[in-house]
């Protein structure tokens, strides 16, 4: 089995806020995650991601929110957008006077 990818988009969500999501299936797993995904979805608002998950080689699943890395639990594809939808909608909401 090759790579395949399965999202590769762009969403805008104003003139200075849009989302990136790209996400492959592997033959094998990224040293670091249980699973054949890779992926990095990122959200950028004024030219600053202050949103993003990822799981680059050697380090895993994991996230980045409110200047903090925490570890992300991957389950599905599905999942991980809908969690980084959750927190695109958590982070607007907490800084909406900002």
């Amino acid at each position: 089995m090759k790579a395949a990818e399965l999202v590769r988009t762009r969403i805008i969500y104003s003139e200075s806020a849009f989302a990136e999501l790209v996400l492959w299936r592997l033959p094998k797993a990224v040293e670091g995650s249980p699973h054949q995904y890779k992926y990095r979805l990122a959200f950028v608002v004024h030219r600053e991601c202050v949103l993003r998950y990822d799981n680059e080689v050697g380090k895993g699943d994991h996230r980045h929110f409110d200047g903090k890395e925490s570890p992300y639990i991957f389950s599905t594809p599905e999942q991980l957008i809908a969690d980084f939808q959750h927190d695109i909608a958590r982070w607007n909401h907490e800084n909406r006077n900002s």
